[in-house]
């Protein structure tokens, strides 16, 4: 599979299995068959609740010698109430023991957005810390001293604009990653450019829409990927589905892309993906379905009181 080189010629899979909202007692599996079938990049999150499930289930395949631990690309993120130096690698550390290994690959800050220790998801104003509370500077320091003490082999960021990435720009290691939103109608071009100029590596979440995410995360009436009839209908004549044209979309683009499944059958369909050959035309056809639109826009974030609003977050 095709891989992204990184500056010591680490390499990650192109193509990963995202395990956000992955169901408890099905992730593990998931991850076992995505191996079996040849994925070899997984992306999780200590948020995500299931990081010890997945890691019994990469002891499982590394045990039977279906896989050997360099062979895998693991990537974990630090929760927003983990922001200050000396919390960040505990943190990683917890993510280590629940997936049963010695470093991760890729170790990111989840959000540009600081809590309380105490509090997992805020609630009311005084639960957050703002970035002059907790610069992310700070935090920053903390993901270095991970690298520095073997934790975690590279470092970088998630949800970061533009603006949020330049503010690391003095640090002694520059964020390798930036995990982002982004799909045909989230094209993210500013950023795309911006992060091939500076050597850092975007990974497309919710590549397909993320149809399955909380009913309290959705727009009403909002679009569907899925559906779009340019989409649909260069599936039709590849032969495929409108998925793996959404994965190929990002791939071509040089981006890596992690979509979530438990179904072994859209496991395989979705790797399958990455052999799909778009030309120019669908590409361009592709480029024109831009709206600027995001299925996670963070609204969560800038409840009544908060320092964190949305012109903030991603401008």
């Amino acid at each position: 599979m095709q891989s992204l080189t990184f500056n010591n010629n680490d390499k990650m899979p192109i193509l990963g299995l995202g395990t956000w909202k992955a169901e408890p007692g099905a992730v593990g599996k998931a991850v076992q068959e995505a191996v079996r079938i040849g994925y070899r990049h997984i992306d999780c999150a200590a948020i995500y609740g299931n990081e010890a499930e997945i890691g019994k289930a990469l002891e499982d395949v590394m045990q039977t010698g279906l896989v050997k631990r360099d062979e895998l690309w693991i990537t974990s993120k630090l929760w927003n109430n983990a922001h200050a130096r000396e919390e960040v690698s505990i943190a990683l550390k917890k993510t280590l023991a629940d997936l049963r290994l010695d470093y991760l690959d890729l170790y990111l800050i989840h959000w540009p957005v600081a809590t309380r220790p105490d509090v997992i998801f805020p609630r009311k104003a005084d639960d957050f810390f703002s970035l002059a509370e907790m610069p992310l500077n700070e935090t920053w320091a903390g993901m270095e001293d991970c690298v520095e003490s073997g934790l975690a082999k590279h470092i970088g960021v998630s949800n970061f604009s533009i603006k949020k990435i330049e503010a690391l720009s003095s640090a002694k290691i520059r964020p390798e990653v930036n995990q982002i939103e982004l799909h045909p109608y989230l094209q993210q071009e500013e950023m795309l450019n911006y992060c091939k100029k500076h050597n850092i590596y975007l990974t497309a979440y919710s590549p397909l829409g993320s149809g399955d995410r909380p009913e309290a995360m959705k727009a009403a009436n909002e679009p569907s990927l899925l559906e779009n009839s340019t989409v649909v209908n260069i599936a039709r004549a590849h032969g495929c589905n409108a998925a793996q044209v959404l994965l190929k979309w990002a791939i071509e683009r040089g981006t890596s892309v992690i979509p979530k499944s438990t179904n072994p059958g859209r496991l395989a369909e979705n790797l399958d993906a990455a052999n799909l050959k778009l030309g120019n035309q669908e590409m361009a056809e592709l480029a024109k379905l831009e709206r600027g639109f995001r299925y996670v826009n963070g609204e969560f974030w800038t409840m009544e009181g908060s320092p964190y609003t949305l012109t903030e977050l991603w401008g």
